[in-house]
């Protein structure tokens, strides 16, 4: 699809992220999947990383995307100040997440270009949760929040409990803000006919081996069921929790996968289990629904949004004997699984599908610059 007409958009990457980490994470293809589209309606797209001249590569790799990287291997601080004093050309600079949307709106206002900072998460939430509310660093991200929301020409969210909460604590207009969600694409994730048959119920996660993630209780609840737990992802709790597992369940770790292999994988499970302590609005999650899987998730922020408990999946508190009580519940019950996890795809394709997203995005894109 194409359109009339054209626009320049730059994104910033959030602060340090390069197209190696993207890769290195197995999301590359997946983050790349929207500025894709939006080029097929006329849009050119410029990345700015934190990569250096190495990512060229990468960057070969998603070709009608220009890609602006750290090429001199300058300290960060330097390379920031680099992109505000002499910034790209376009006429619609983005941010990624809130971690150095500064950067991209100050390099905006010097190009005369209008800034759109994206939030998929608000960074003050995660640090008051990590550090705690009085901590430096949530104290220093309600800062740099207040900064790049009230001086942003447009402002993107993806859930409506995340604008509800820049208006109250940042005072935004409410017609400063578009919900633009998180996307799948459900012709890649879907149910894929499995030929192997496994004895055990297979239980998959996908994420980070990170406290937010709350893996303990999970692992906690398998112990002693006919389950196998797969776990994919790395992070800080990797050597606990498979410690944790070595003594009490059978649990598989998978590392980091390709978002290309996710489809497989989550084919191969017969439940996704999202047992976090909040989420801002999980692309894991979403995608395990557009394969058709009986999800359990916790009655959290960003997971009771999706969630719609004995709808399209269950909900349970996020500790070990309501995971366990979730879990046993699909065990014992094949309709129960397969009912659940077909209203969970029905969802995602009338919601979350990707080129619904796409002309959500464009249509945002269009306002600003008409």
């Amino acid at each position: 699809m194409s359109s009339q007409r054209s626009i320049e958009l730059v994104l910033f990457f959030t602060r340090g992220v390069s197209l190696r980490i993207w890769d290195e994470a197995g999301i590359l293809a997946r983050e790349v999947a929207l500025y894709q589209k939006l080029m097929e309606h006329g849009a050119q797209v410029s990345f700015v990383t934190y990569g250096d001249k190495s990512e060229t590569t990468l960057a070969n790799s998603i070709p009608g995307i220009h890609v602006l990287n750290n090429r001199w291997d300058l300290p960060i601080e330097w390379y920031q100040r680099k992109l505000e004093l002499f910034p790209p050309k376009g006429a619609v600079f983005k941010s990624n997440q809130i971690d150095g949307a500064e950067v991209a709106l100050a390099a905006a206002r010097r190009a005369g270009a209008r800034f759109v900072v994206r939030c998929g998460y608000l960074l003050s939430a995660v640090e008051a949760q990590t550090h705690g509310a009085d901590s430096r660093q949530a104290q220093r991200a309600r800062k740099l929040e207040n900064e790049v929301f009230t001086q942003a020409d447009w402002i993107c969210v993806t859930t409506q409990a995340i604008a509800l909460a820049v208006q109250d604590e940042y005072s935004v207009p409410v017609g400063n803000i578009s919900i633009v969600p998180n996307y799948v694409d459900v012709d890649r994730f879907k149910p894929m006919p499995q030929p192997d048959v496994h004895e055990k119920i297979r239980i998959g996660f996908v994420g980070r081996l990170a406290w937010e993630k709350n893996l303990e209780p999970l692992v906690d609840a398998v112990a002693g069921l006919n389950v196998e737990l797969f776990l994919v992802g790395e992070g800080p709790l990797k050597s606990q929790l498979a410690a944790q597992a070595a003594v009490k369940a059978d649990v598989k770790f998978l590392g980091r996968m390709s978002n290309l292999d996710l489809p497989q994988f989550l084919n191969s499970c017969d439940i996704f289990v999202l047992p976090s302590l909040y989420e801002g609005h999980p692309k894991a999650l979403l995608e395990a629904m557009a394969c058709g899987l009986a999800v359990i998730g916790t009655r959290v922020p960003g997971i009771r949004e999706l969630v719609v408990d004995g709808d399209n999946g269950i909900l349970c508190e996020p500790d070990t004997d309501s995971l366990r009580q979730g879990i046993e519940r699909l065990i014992e019950n094949a309709p129960l699984r397969a009912r659940l996890g077909q209203r969970a795809r029905g969802y995602v394709q009338q919601h979350f599908a990707l080129e619904r997203i796409v002309e959500l995005e464009f249509a945002m894109l269009t306002k600003l610059v008409a």
